[in-house]
């Protein structure tokens, strides 16, 4: 046969083989498997083309007609055409532009906007300076504080506890008379209660705007809006100078000494220097001796007093510079005798901190003194002179156990510039290397009780190290600004208003740190109610609440003069 019988008879191709077998099928009457037979097919195969034709019978069952394909076009996003809008109309940032889309219900990714922003060839903004920070939504404003009925949450609850004693102690009544520095928008006694609430609070002045400063609490703590801004703060504490610090405190301690004794009666009193550092290139500091890093570095000298049986700062200055370092003794006798119209009782300190001739005076005032001397050469040849029975030992009931049997030797001996003859206490095993040297004008008392008395005093340094951590006292260098004699006097006050919740609450806290008070029954979170009369604060349940009740504060109700009179109540929830 020729190729072009060959083309019918051996029938090739898909479509000639569906064709043959269905029309021996169909047509001629042949079986299925006759048909399957000469198509190439199963009979399974078969049957199953024979139900497909049946639904289209037609030439274009073997020959179907292609449709013309229609491009593949995406619908338009409208999500790239907003985000090119925002960024090209509004100037927004990517982060700006995702929260947009998210309240349109457009949300996008930041890579998926950062790839957009690629694909069109859309630079970044410029970088924002730092000295123009993007603006906060509300200003502190006096007149803006909101008292009318409602309710919210917040994380500063505990602080409400001592807003019954700033009201009873009359705070805004003090900052009056002593004309501190304010504002229509920022009055005086607000401004102090916010600084005074971040003091209280433990919390420091990082130099971004805190988060805090949103909660509602705490503004209406201080009786404003919101708290303000760190550059608010920094220009207040410029506006107090020093002038304000001796009235303002003489006022302060008297009131508090209204509701307990907590200023101290200045029978016993423990003096010392510490050293505020200074990070940076000002030449108008002076450099001191830090005792933290063992080193001299520029800085602010204070000097801080603590009343040994009332545990708690009594007097701190400032000012001090080197000429008038060996004075300052003086001039805080002075101010305590100002103060409470009488001079203190006894005065403990170290070797560096008078000279000898300001020893003389104190001891022609009356005032006992305890202090160090320097162990010079001349002394230390002395004590390596002196014949072993020349040593008593004697016991001591507040030294570790391992040094509480040292050996003493009681002695008088004469100083330059004093004009007669003061005791001397030498002790070794004391857990120095070299003796430990005391000098005191007190003649009378034993060895054992002077040498126990200056031991009580190292308890000073810890004090001053938990007002360096928890009340942020070494925040010379802070990137929120503030004069120092503010700052020091901040942390006195609230050193005071912690020790008056000490002394009410009892049970061991009366000699508590602030650090502890805080942490035991201060740090509070809770829902503070405002209805037309009162203010009801209620306190999330903790475990330590019942010290708390027990010294009554949910019988409290106390009227707050920077809060329109309101009667403020406090409320302890009950553990589940």
């Amino acid at each position: 046969m020729s190729r072009r019988s060959d083309f019918f008879a051996l029938p090739d191709g898909l479509p000639m083989r569906q064709y043959e077998a269905l029309r021996a099928y169909l047509h001629e009457g042949c079986t299925i498997e006759e048909a399957a037979e000469r198509g190439g097919y199963a009979p399974g195969s078969f049957r199953n083309l024979l139900t497909r034709f049946n639904k289209n019978p037609s030439a274009d069952f073997f020959w179907p007609q292609l449709k013309k394909s229609e491009p593949n076009v995406k619908p338009a996003d409208p999500k790239r055409a907003r985000i090119l809008a925002l960024r090209k109309e509004q100037g927004l940032t990517i982060y700006q532009i995702q929260e947009v889309l998210k309240k349109e219900n457009l949300s996008a990714s930041v890579g998926y906007i950062h790839k957009i922003f690629n694909q069109e060839n859309i630079k970044r903004l410029p970088r924002r300076s730092a000295q123009r920070p993007a603006p906060r939504t509300l200003n502190a404003n006096r007149k803006k504080l909101d008292l009318s009925p409602r309710s919210f949450s917040t994380d500063f609850a505990g602080l409400f506890l001592f807003a019954f004693d700033l009201a009873r102690m009359g705070l805004d009544e003090i900052l009056d008379q002593v004309k501190m520095p304010g504002t229509r928008m920022i009055p005086a006694g607000c401004a102090v209660r916010s600084l005074l609430a971040l003091k209280l609070a433990g919390i420091g002045r990082p130099s971004q705007v805190m988060a805090e400063t949103l909660d509602q609490g705490l503004a209406l703590f201080t009786g404003l809006n919101v708290i303000p801004k760190r550059t608010t703060l920094t220009e207040y504490s410029i506006q107090v100078d020093s002038t304000f610090s001796g009235p303002l405190m003489h006022r302060w301690y008297h009131a508090a000494a209204q509701l307990a004794n907590v200023g101290g009666t200045g029978a016993s009193v423990d003096l010392d220097f510490h050293t505020i550092p200074y990070h940076g290139h000002q030449a108008l500091l002076q450099k001191h001796f830090v005792s933290k890093r063992s080193r001299r570095q520029r800085g602010i000298l204070t000097m801080l007093a603590r009343d040994a049986e009332a545990h708690v700062f009594c007097y701190a200055d400032s000012t001090i510079r080197k000429e008038t370092q060996n004075d300052a003794i003086l001039e805080f006798v002075r101010d305590w005798k100002a103060r409470t119209g009488k001079l203190p009782g006894e005065l403990v300190f170290d070797s560096r901190f008078t000279v000898y001739a300001n020893l003389a005076e104190l001891d022609a005032l009356g005032i006992d003194f305890i202090t160090l001397r320097r162990r010079h050469a001349s002394l230390i040849r002395h004590i390596h002179s002196l014949d072993k029975s020349a040593w008593k030992k004697i016991r001591l009931s507040n030294i570790g156990r391992a040094y509480r049997t040292p050996s003493v030797v009681d002695e008088t001996v004469k100083l330059r510039a004093y004009s007669k003859p003061i005791r001397q206490l030498l002790v070794k095993n004391l857990g120095h290397d070299k003796p430990t040297i005391l000098i005191t004008n007190q003649m009378k008392r034993t060895p054992r009780q002077l040498i126990d008395r200056y031991a009580r005093r190292m308890v000073i340094e810890n004090v001053i190290s938990d007002a360096i951590d928890f009340f942020h006292m070494d925040a010379l260098s802070s990137a929120v600004p503030m004069r120092i004699n503010v700052d020091v006097q901040l942390t006195v006050m609230a050193s005071v208003l912690y020790r008056l919740m000490g002394v009410r609450v009892g049970q061991g806290y009366e000699k508590s740190e602030a650090r502890t008070l805080y942490r035991d029954l201060m740090r509070h979170t809770g829902k503070v109610t405002i209805t037309q009369n009162e203010i009801l604060v209620q306190l999330r349940a903790r475990a330590k609440d019942n010290y708390l009740v027990a010294a009554g504060y949910p019988e409290l109700h106390q009227k707050i003069p920077w809060l329109d009179n309101k009667t403020l109540r406090v409320q302890f929830s009950k553990r589940p």
